[in-house]
């Protein structure tokens, strides 16, 4: 059995507590009153129609739109006035708590249609009043559908008995707080919490009712009178509901009353004793305790525990809307709670309780008009003037029932009036309703809600972090996929508020990472006006550059790391394609510094906050670099850029990112891939990369200028104004920081390519020709590649000492070097002009030596090179060498062939004295077939020595090398030494030697063939 509905009759007069017969007097007007008419006091009033009203029967009103079912009073099982009755014969002495005469009921207007109804036929009215600026309670009095009750008939003209002397009132007072309390929590606990077999509630409630008519309040103050209500509401509201009762009843033994007519008063005389409580609350202290007290029964799970409190509220509410009368300053701080709470009941899935709440809202929007006109600030009266005529507005597109059945359009009418700090109360109100223990009607409506006031409030809203906290916590809990979208409606609509963006984000990146099921579904479903989605992807997007420009931290900034996986789950979601398209240089550039960032952390390298990971194990797995990987990978994925993925993946790419001695290695790869197959992109990136090369720190910088110089290479980079380019890499020239210089070269390298930018690239020559004395190979190989290039076009005074640099890279430890410094030197030769040869002739007949003994050596690609120098140098000095300086065999097994050699060189060659003297020097090479090659080439050049120059220089210094190479621990090369030796020293005492016979020929027993 439901609750008994109310009828259109006062509710308070529904539970009198004794009948009879005298008839009703009649009410003197406040006119008659003012001309000295006897005045009737208050309480007099009310017992008269107490009295009366049943003889009396109230004349038939309409029924509000919103309200289906019977009202709340009825005479079931007869008179109220003879049950009352049967149930004071009833009981003991113990239990009548009070006489007849002893408690006064207040009763209500008997005509109250006037607020029931919303009638917006006065809205016509209301457009035709001339606008005030001032605003006046009319304002308020003449809003649609809350048009207040005859002043006569309400509590507000009712006059009071004279007060009590003031001590005897605190005598009174006293006694009743040290009588009362200890004995009504005594009554209450005694009675039965399953079973309503007495009227001692119904009495406890009565004499509550009427001590708080004469201002004394048991219920609101201390903690002990708040005990006292929070033990009577719960003796009441966790009652069995009535079908239990009456099931109850069949069992139980015949009683002298009607249960149902007990349950009935019993209801009533707690819900007036509720009213009786905000009659006289000027400050709204009393509807600040009640709704305290209520608060978690109109949450309850039981559907007749929420029916009872709700009814009970609206009561509360419609009593108050009729008998407000505000004072400054106001206690009643949840008005934002109380709405969204009657919000949700109207859509709770129980009918009668759907139809209290609506009957509750409409006085409480009555309640909220009032309160706001009170508290507004005077000088933003026209704020509030606006807010009523959007509210008049809203109320006249919907009809009653419309409006009071669907509560998001309650939110929208309500969401005016409410300010920052309600806003919030609303919203964490609402959000309750999404526990799993809710009904999924409930949830729903709290769904809507949410959507409806955010729309609405716009960026009025305080507190969105603990909001998108509540947010998050409750995600896990709703299971209907329609509320759930809901939710991440809602957040995509914080979130898309410039006001809010970094406030959600930087709430929604303080989990921990990777994201679970429930946050990851929130980020891959952001719906997000298309306006509004590059917005949020470019803040996130700074969320993670943020930490790329500050200098480099002992451990990585957690935020990055969740930044990153963020960018990865909006990837994989692609609700932002259109802004993840406009941002892709950006997103691009920024994920690969992040892979650099990332190189070698684990999440122990990473300050994680303090209690993130709480409850929850750290996978061993993650790390800050296959995040950044997988973000980067579902980017190019995302983008279309499926060719660049499989090439990059083809060449390893990935694992060059990834590594801390290769990482631009692969940033070189992926930009050369742009170029290749996305050219457009890549010329995006460049333009986008010109003003990011000097901010950040160092890895960002590298990562930006590694892909900066690759794309040079591009025609589109001629269009780079010289500061951008020329000057920049002149600038990492000079760095102290060797991989920025490599990237300097890089760079030249790529613009030598394109003959615009010759001229601006000449003036760079003399740092580049230095970078050939670095000890860093990779250095040197570029300034060499970059020379190569220009070399043709170098004025003949760069040209000789580019010669003499190169030069010195013979012999060079490194094969790359020594190998490519060669070539160069060729390069040079070769483009030595007619009219120069002569000043640079003599660094070419120096070279000579060299290139012949390094024919020798044991690199294949160095003895070629040497070999192809060597006959460049040979045109230049229009020689013809013999065929046998081409032979690759070793010199050491055709000693016929050397001395051919020999014998070419000593004819052709001057200074006969210097080449012996260079070739010495290579006898302390490293390498042992250089070694052994220029001990033999003494040995068999000595002898066309001119004796002039060794009588001249002295055999000695020759000798005294030698001898040293004797004790050399390789056996062939101290048999070699040993032979040139007895050369020289023959040459030195033998002036006429014989011509005929080769010494070293008799010695190795070798004969010409």
């Amino acid at each position: 059995m439901s609750l008994p509905r109310r009828g259109r009759g006062s509710r308070l007069a529904g539970c009198r507590v004794a009948g009879t017969s005298v008839p009703r007097a009649t009410a003197l007007s406040p006119q008659r009153a003012g001309r000295g008419a006897q005045s009737v006091s208050h309480a007099q009033r009310l017992t008269r129609r107490r009295h009366c009203s049943q003889q009396v029967p109230p004349e038939p009103e309409p029924q509000a739109d919103f309200r289906s079912g019977k009202w709340l009073y009825e005479r079931a099982g007869g008179d109220v006035r003879d049950s009352r009755q049967a149930l004071r014969a009833g009981m003991g002495s113990k239990y009548r708590i009070c006489g007849r005469e002893d408690v006064v009921i207040p009763c209500a207007s008997d005509n109250d249609s006037g607020s029931m109804d919303l009638q917006l036929s006065n809205i016509e009215d209301i457009k035709k009043r001339p606008s005030s600026i001032e605003l006046t309670d009319s304002d308020i009095s003449d809003f649609p559908g809350l048009l207040q009750d005859p002043l006569a008939d309400s509590f507000t003209s009712l006059t009071h008995p004279g007060p009590l002397g003031e001590a005897l009132v605190d005598r009174l007072i006293h006694s009743i707080e040290e009588g009362l309390h200890g004995d009504l929590k005594v009554l209450v606990q005694e009675e039965s919490l399953h079973s309503l077999f007495s009227p001692v509630r119904q009495e406890i409630f009565v004499l509550i009712a009427g001590l708080s008519y004469q201002d004394v309040h048991l219920l609101c103050g201390s903690e002990d009178q708040a005990d006292l209500f929070s033990l009577i509401t719960r003796s009441l509201i966790t009652l069995p509901s009535t079908r239990t009762l009456l099931q109850l009843k069949e069992v139980m033994p015949s009683r002298p009353y009607s249960l149902e007519s007990l349950y009935r008063q019993t209801f009533q005389a707690f819900s007036e004793m509720l009213q009786s409580l905000v009659v006289k609350d000027p400050h709204l202290e009393n509807l600040d305790a009640i709704f305290k007290h209520m608060d978690p029964w109109l949450q309850s799970v039981v559907d007749h525990e929420r029916e009872r409190a709700t009814a009970s509220m609206a009561q509360v509410l419609k009593c108050l809307s009729r008998h407000l009368s505000l004072k400054l300053p106001l206690q009643f701080q949840r008005l934002g709670h109380l709405v969204a709470m009657m919000a949700l009941l109207c859509g709770d899935p129980l009918k009668e309780v759907a139809e209290e709440a609506a009957e509750g809202t409409h006085h409480l929007l009555h309640v909220t008009l009032r309160l706001k006109y009170i508290t507004h600030d005077k000088k933003n009266h026209q704020d509030l003037k606006n807010a009523l005529k959007k509210c008049r507005g809203l109320l006249e597109l919907y009809s009653i029932k419309q409006f009071y059945n669907c509560p998001f359009k309650i939110a929208q009418v309500f969401e005016v009036f409410l300010n920052a700090s309600e806003l919030c109360q609303f919203v964490m109100t609402t959000l309750d309703g999404l526990n799993t223990q809710k009904h999924p009607c409930t949830q729903q409506s709290a769904g809507e809600l949410l959507i409806t006031l955010v729309k609405s409030a716009e960026s009025r809203f305080e507190k969105v972090p603990e909001i998108m906290g509540v947010i998050c916590a409750r995600l896990s809990t709703i299971s209907q996929p329609r509320v759930r979208q809901q939710i991440i409606r809602t957040v995509s609509l914080f979130i898309s508020r410039p006001k809010y963006t970094d406030t959600v984000l930087s709430h929604l990146l303080c989990h921990p990472v990777p994201y679970d099921r429930h946050l990851a579904e929130l980020w891959r479903n952001l719906e997000v006006e298309l306006p509004s989605t590059t917005w949020i992807l470019w803040r996130l997007l700074r969320k993670l550059q943020k930490y790329h420009n500050l200098p480099a931290q002992e451990k990585m900034a957690y935020m990055a790391v969740a930044a990153t996986n963020a960018l990865y789950e909006v990837f994989v979601g692609n609700r932002l394609r259109a802004a993840t398209f406009r941002l892709l240089p950006q997103l691009l550039m920024t994920l690969l510094v992040q892979v650099h960032h990332s190189i070698g952390l684990r999440m122990s390298d990473v300050a994680i906050p303090s209690g993130l990971y709480t409850g929850r194990e750290m996978s061993s797995e993650v790390t800050p670099l296959c995040l950044a990987l997988q973000a980067t990978k579902t980017l190019l994925l995302r983008t279309l850029c499926w060719q660049e993925f499989y090439t990059i993946e083809r060449n390893r790419g990935w694992s060059l990112l990834g590594g801390s001695d290769c990482h631009l290695q692969g940033v070189f790869l992926l930009a050369n891939t742009l170029l290749e197959r996305n050219h457009l992109l890549a010329h995006k990136v460049m333009y986008l990369l010109v003003p990011l090369l000097h901010r950040g720190n160092d890895k960002h910088q590298l990562t930006a200028a590694g892909f900066f110089v690759e794309l040079l290479q591009s025609p589109v980079a001629k269009r780079l104004p010289g500061v951008y380019s020329m000057a920049r890499l002149r600038e990492w020239l000079h760095c102290g920081n060797d991989l920025f210089r490599i990237l300097a070269l890089r760079g030249l390298h790529n613009l030598v390519r394109h003959q615009e930018m010759q001229e601006d690239l000449s003036r760079l020559l003399p740092y580049v020709v230095d970078c050939l004395c670095e000890a860093d190979k990779r250095i040197v190989l570029l300034a060499i590649q970059i020379l190569l290039h220009v070399v043709r076009t170098m004025d003949p005074t760069t040209l000789a000492s580019l010669m003499r640099t190169v030069f010195s890279l013979f012999g060079d430890a490194r094969p790359d070097v020594h190998h490519f410094s060669m070539t160069l030197f060729g390069a040079a030769v070769k483009s030595v002009k007619c009219t120069d040869k002569k000043g640079v002739e003599s660094q070419v007949l120096g070279s000579l030596v060299p290139l012949l003994l390094y024919t020798q050596d044991d690199t294949d690609t160095v003895a070629e090179e040497s070999r192809r120098v060597l006959g460049i140098c040979a045109t230049f000095l229009k020689w013809k060498l013999p065929p046998e300086v081409y032979c690759k065999n070793p010199w050491c097994i055709r000693p016929t062939e050397v001395g051919t050699i020999c014998r070419f060189f000593g004819k052709k060659c001057k200074g006969k004295i210097n080449i012996l003297a260079q070739t010495l020097m290579y006898s302390k090479d490293a390498k042992l077939p250089i070694r052994r090659t220029a001990v033999l080439f003494v040995g068999l050049f000595a002898k066309y020595m001119d004796r002039s120059e060794l009588q001249l220089q002295g055999t000695g210094w020759i000798e005294d090398d030698l001898r040293i190479l004797l004790h050399d621990p390789e056996p062939s090369l101290r048999m070699i030494a040993s032979q040139a030796l007895f050369q020289v020293q023959r040459m030195r005492t033998e002036p006429e030697s014989e011509q005929t016979v080769c010494w070293l020929r008799k010695r190795m027993g070798c004969h010409p063939a």
